[in-house]
């Protein structure tokens, strides 16, 4: 029990919620804790004690939680994205009071963080929707924080996420006012959507150098430890290196190759493929990570069809290459560091897209310089992508920045060598096949579209325009190929 007023409160205490009340405990602010379960809060005090007797109370009931938290109240709710956060947030505004604020920490549908916004406004409350990157172990060292909502009540709680957050060195917090509504939370999930891109882009990296360069998990642990010292270097590849090295305790050989191949998701993947879809952003290299996940959910069938092909004489592999290891494992790294700046930039203009569509004035620049610590797809590269809007804010696209367009360049050929390995050894890259086509129409002044406006415009008469006059044309093009028939 707290004595004297504590400096913000915390609900929902699943492994998320607690660690970050940890961690804003040990920074030095005194934290009121609640959860509709009481064992959790009860194990949470006690963590408390255990890791530095830390400034953490705990309260059974939620009258007591909100009247032990100092005035304008301040509370983060960490609880499970839709109706558990409207429940809550019922609960809470019975005890509150005209000025106090409530932060939405989870992974929430930006549109309704806007509503939320609008509905509490109506009884004097202030609201924030807070996208929290990292995981467990970030919520508890320094997570990278994307609070997007009310521009007071951020200013409420500036002091405290500015130390919770994670620290780069030469960058500072990771942690920003990223604009009004739910721009945190839109920030938020187009960053899981690149996640999902890069983690697709490394396993297809792996499947490459393990099917067809035929390395062994001490070669690939000792190959991304490589990389992560390079352009590469990253939270997923330094993960990655971490899961070859790891034997299986359950029997012979390495734990890696005794996990299903059977990917999860929680949403946020598909929420930024429809998004896409809905401001006509380009964004095939996330789609076909989300692809990748779905086919992969379709163990029991892949395994039927494996036995149809094997019967045809398809293999795993189609061709028995005999390949240069040391010059596969340089293509690959290439090919994995052109295909990500195409997964980046298709966030970046998709958060960009919704900015101007919103009005959220968002700087992107300063997203990259965030998620330099703390997150999931923090990595080294990110300075680069900071450097690139800094140079120009109004940059149409990461590939055409001087810098990463030099760099896709040296890359290029490196990186078509490994998609037709790939192709011709009958291993699918969607990734980095995508990518590649993503970088291949992008640069293209002319490409194939004039063909299918035509076949638009001769079945629907959905008119077009021409190269060399201005205007919108129709033309009979049934009528006309019927005349030169007969």
């Amino acid at each position: 029990m707290a004595v004297q007023p504590t400096r913000i409160g915390l609900a929902g205490l699943a492994v998320m919620g607690q660690n970050l009340a940890l961690n804003i405990a040990e920074k030095g602010f005194p934290i009121s804790v609640y959860n509709r379960t009481t064992s959790k809060v009860d194990e949470t005090v006690e963590r408390a004690k255990k890791e530095g007797n830390l400034p953490l109370y705990g309260f059974h009931d939620p009258e007591s939680f909100v009247k032990s938290i100092q005035k304008p109240r301040v509370i983060i709710m960490l609880v499970k994205a839709g109706a558990p956060v409207d429940q809550t947030i019922k609960t809470l505004s019975a005890y509150l009071e005209k000025g106090d604020c409530i932060v939405d920490g989870g992974n929430e549908w930006y549109e309704n963080t806007d509503r939320r916004e609008k509905a509490v406004a109506e009884n004097g409350f202030l609201y924030l929707g807070m996208g929290v990157s990292g995981g467990e172990e970030g919520a508890r060292n320094g997570p990278s924080m994307m609070p997007g909502g009310s521009l007071e009540a951020y200013k409420n709680i500036e002091d405290i996420v500015l130390k919770v957050a994670a620290q780069v060195r030469d960058s500072g917090p990771c942690v920003t006012y990223i604009g009004k509504g739910g721009s945190g939370n839109f920030v938020k999930m187009v960053h899981n959507g690149i996640e999902y891109g890069d983690m697709q882009l490394i396993a297809e990296a792996y499947d490459v150098l393990k099917s067809v360069g035929k390395l062994s998990n001490e070669e690939l642990h000792s190959v991304f430890t490589d990389w992560n010292k390079g352009e590469l270097e990253s939270f997923l590849i330094e993960i990655t290196a971490d899961i070859f090295g790891i034997k299986d305790d359950k029997g012979d050989g390495h734990l890696v190759d005794k996990v299903l191949d059977k990917t999860g998701m929680k949403g946020t993947g598909k929420w930024t493929v429809q998004q896409a879809a809905e401001l006509s952003v380009p964004a095939p290299t996330i789609e076909s990570s989300l692809d990748a996940r779905f086919l992969s959910g379709l163990k029991d069938e892949r395994v039927e069809a494996a036995k149809v092909f094997k019967a045809g004489g398809f293999g795993d592999i189609l061709t028995d290459q005999t390949v240069d290891k040391k010059q596969l494992i340089d293509d690959v790294r290439k090919a994995l560091y052109a295909s990500k700046i195409c997964s980046y930039a298709q966030g970046m203009n998709l958060i960009r897209a919704k900015s101007m569509e919103k009005g959220w004035g968002l700087k992107l620049g300063e997203l990259a310089r965030i998620w330099k610590g703390g997150c999931i797809i923090r990595a080294i590269f990110l300075d680069r992508i900071k450097q690139a809007y800094d140079r120009n804010a109004e940059l149409a696209n990461l590939l055409v920045d001087p810098e990463f367009a030099k760099e896709i360049i040296e890359r290029q050929s490196a990186w078509r060598r490994v998609v037709c390995l790939a192709i011709n050894s009958g291993i699918s890259t969607p990734g980095m096949s995508a990518s590649l086509a993503y970088f291949d129409s992008y640069r293209r002044e002319r490409l194939p579209a004039n063909l299918v406006q035509a076949q638009r415009d001769y079945f629907g008469a959905h008119t077009y325009e021409r190269t060399d006059v201005e205007g919108s044309f129709h033309t009979e093009w049934f009528k006309i190929a019927r005349q030169s028939k007969i």
